[in-house]
């Protein structure tokens, strides 16, 4: 059996022994935090409530925000592209996976093992069965964990995708959580918003209910990533949507505005005023 391949087979044998812990330790194990963020994403991961014919007011409060995807399929593409880069041959991770499309990429790009860890077990669920709709399952695992606590191996993973779920998480405990299961060596790369554009900002604070107390107050800026060199040597920083934001808006006249974004997140100070971040942290070969 090669590394890898007994590396797969003790992660295996090992989250398995994580799923026997019974529903009551698992939330006697999380403080006020932690259950409000798992109540909160069992919600909104809910696909029955999602599909049913909630009246229009109702679905703007919960998912109006959703309007605005559309408007990152550079920075999309971007991740898709990195993941394909790194994933094969590796032991993948998706953090705070959600619905697991990440794991499932990083699967189907040739990952030896894509695990998709999350506080919520409608997420590990949904992770779960669109993994074997999609055909993934054999080098798939998704488990439902504490990330700022995850109970991973140490250097167990050799690539960490970490998808707009940092500023759900105290980074004092979460990033040297993953500098420890990360292998030296290893790479991750983050994708967040990024807190200085003003009409962002005053965005989500006039829709308080697509968010927990705790996300409201932790979106990123670039002092997080000071704060990430502690543990991590930073790779690339990216900066993604300035004014292709408004593109659900403006119809045709979407695609100039991402044109102009290129030139705009290349300019110091104009790129603050950006969506979406990216930014990679590698862990010292020696480390």
């Amino acid at each position: 059996m090669s590394s890898i391949e007994q590396r797969v087979s003790d992660l295996r044998q090992h989250i398995e022994r994580l799923g026997r812990t019974s529903n009551e330790q698992w939330m006697a194990s999380l403080d006020e935090r932690k259950r409000k963020e798992l109540e909160f994403h069992d919600a909104h991961r809910d696909r029955a409530k999602a599909e049913t014919k909630i009246d229009q007011d109702t679905y703007e409060k919960f998912y109006g925000n959703k309007k605005y995807y559309v408007a990152t399929k550079a920075s999309r593409e971007y991740t898709s592209d990195w993941i394909a880069q790194h994933a094969r041959n590796s032991v993948f991770l998706d953090y705070a996976c959600g619905d697991g499309v990440n794991a499932i990429a990083a699967a189907k790009a040739g990952a030896s093992l894509s695990l998709g860890l999350d506080i919520s077990p409608v997420s590990v669920a949904n992770a779960t069965a669109d993994a074997a709709k999609a055909s993934v399952s054999g080098n798939t695992c998704f488990f439902q964990a504490d990330c700022e606590n995850t109970k991973l191996p140490d250097a167990s993973v050799d690539t960490i995708i970490c998808s707009g779920m940092l500023h759900h998480l105290d980074l004092s405990y979460a990033f040297p959580e993953l500098h420890r299961i990360l292998r030296p060596g290893g790479r991750i790369l983050a994708v967040e918003a990024l807190d200085y554009n003003p009409a962002i900002k005053l965005y989500r604070m006039r829709t308080p209910e697509m968010r927990t107390e705790w996300e409201k107050s932790h979106i990123l800026s670039l002092k997080d990533v000071k704060f990430a060199e502690r543990f991590f040597k930073i790779g690339e920083v990216r900066y993604w949507h300035v004014l292709g934001i408004v593109a659900p808006h403006v119809g045709s006249f979407a695609e100039t505005l991402h044109k102009i974004d290129k030139v705009l997140t290349r300019i110091p100070y104009v790129q603050r005023m950006a969506w979406i971040f990216t930014f990679e942290l590698i862990r010292h070969p020696s480390a």
